[in-house]
């Protein structure tokens, strides 16, 4: 094996876990690899590098004979406001770091390669002085923290095929792993309206519901004036920051084509399947309660340990058409049409908890379960991704694009730890040649602020977000 493809191969296993929170068409990110990025994202019928393993796989045939080694890093930095009632606070989440790679080989019409990069994800955390740390109003709450985190990341193997000259097919086997963590607080009137199938964001079922139920009494919530439950607290969460506290994996693949029309005109397309992952898992997850019970004078925190299951979390079908058009030697435009099927698998979050190993007043809950689920109903994502780039020289090329989307979330199911609202972008870039082995390439990203308002909650959020990625190419 030559050094290089050893090198690779260590990278690859350095870099297994990158970080990732908050993508932007949706969750995904608008653009993978900074020559797609710097065109809006653009990226199904050009020659995009080891980030076509991401892209439409097909296009990695595209390339001259020889090796491709990309190391990439990006950055992103959301902006997540949320307000209500006059109190407004601001998410503390909002610097990521995103490492990647991809290392791709041509030999004649085959083409082969490997490569580690994030999928996406998003997030949220408001710390324990935000207006969400003190959802009672009997009794106030201890500083609770609010943190989302749902990350998912890929292991790729590609392989693509030059049929002939103008007509290249390509796929990829993936390897998918995803973390989530969560942090929740909520009123005890908000629980039981959800124990009771009557809330607006999800509702809460089992034993352990019962038997909650049956210690407060009939009918209990936070304003009941002999047992008032002040407050709920789902807590699952880590401080790790290249994996949650759930954690899966699972496979998906990839299949695209290009075809050349004429020497200028260049068709893609691509469809990504969607992931089949176990389901996410925590074994060290609280569900904790502030209550009054049996008429107590001061309120008591319940702290119920077990495990708990997020069930068939998974990535959704993307389909993906583009156009490239070489107009001149120093110009290159590109187009593409993509579609998330985000409702196809974002219909809601589903969780269960298993009670176990408490003891004192909590050991009465073990061997009992509470199923959760919170509602989304995402709709499908149309994202119109465009742009061009202009070589100014020899070693220079600039670039420059937008990406528009819809939102996927409906205002009757926005949730300040799942703000995946942006919907338009604006794009720069820029590439440089050193030699015939060497070149670097920048992109960056300016999400604009998108404001909805939850209609179950009144909580109004805000997101806007500014991205970047850098990637060191090297030929061989």
């Amino acid at each position: 094996m030559k050094n290089n493809e050893k090198v690779a191969i260590s990278l690859a296993l350095a870099g297994l876990f990158p970080s990732l929170a908050l993508a932007t068409n949706g969750m995904n990110m608008e653009g993978y690899g900074a020559m797609a990025l710097g065109m809006g994202g653009a990226s199904m019928a050009y020659d995009n590098g080891t980030a076509a393993m991401m892209n439409n796989p097909a296009t990695m045939a595209l390339m001259a004979d020889g090796s491709r080694l990309d190391l990439a890093f990006g950055f992103l930095g959301p902006d997540v406001k949320s307000s209500a009632g006059g109190a407004a606070s601001r998410s503390s989440a909002d610097a990521f770091s995103m490492p990647a790679f991809g290392w791709i080989r041509k030999t004649g019409p085959w083409l082969y390669g490997a490569g580690i990069y994030g999928q996406g994800g998003m997030g949220t955390e408001f710390g324990s002085t935000s207006m969400f740390a003190n959802p009672g109003q009997q009794n106030p709450s201890p500083g609770l923290v609010n943190r989302s985190e749902v990350s998912m990341g890929r292991v790729i193997l590609p392989l693509a095929y030059q049929v002939k000259p103008d007509l290249s097919i390509g796929g990829s086997l993936d390897f998918v792993w995803a973390g989530m963590d969560m942090q929740m607080a909520m009123s005890g009137n908000d629980f039981f309206r959800m124990a009771g199938g009557v809330s607006p964001v999800g509702l809460a079922t089992g034993s352990m519901v019962s038997a909650f139920q049956g210690m407060v009494g009939p009918g209990a919530g936070q304003l009941n004036p002999a047992n008032p439950v002040n407050w709920g607290y789902f807590n699952f969460s880590n401080d790790n920051k290249y994996t949650g506290q759930a954690t899966t994996n699972g496979y998906a693949g990839k299949i695209g084509v290009v075809y050349k029309i004429n020497a200028k005109t260049t068709l893609g397309a691509t469809y990504h399947s969607r992931t089949w992952l176990k389901d996410l898992q925590a074994d060290q997850a609280t569900i904790a309660f502030n209550t009054n019970f049996n008429g107590m004078p001061a309120a008591q925190t319940l702290p119920v340990s077990g495990s708990i299951k997020v069930r068939n979390f998974q990535w959704p079908d993307t389909f993906g058409v583009g156009i490239a058009y070489q107009a001149s030697e120093r110009w290159l435009w590109v187009a593409d049409y993509k579609r998330i099927d985000w409702a196809s698998t974002m219909k809601d979050v589903r969780m269960t908890f298993d009670a176990s190993g408490n003891t004192g007043g909590a050991a009465a809950f073990n061997g009992s379960s509470m199923d959760v689920t919170f509602y989304q109903d995402w709709r499908d994502q149309h994202v119109l991704m465009a742009g061009a780039s202009y070589k100014a020289g020899d070693k220079l090329t600039l670039r420059g694009g937008i990406n528009v989307a819809n939102n996927p979330v409906p205002d009757t199911r926005l949730n300040y730890l799942f703000p995946a609202i942006v919907k338009n972008h604006a794009t720069l870039g820029a590439g440089y040649v050193f030699n015939k082995a060497s070149s670097l390439d920048f992109a960056y990203s300016h999400a604009f602020q998108a404001t909805d308002v939850s209609s179950a909650t009144g909580v109004t959020t805000s997101h806007e977000q500014n991205n970047w990625q850098l990637v060191y190419s090297y030929r061989y």
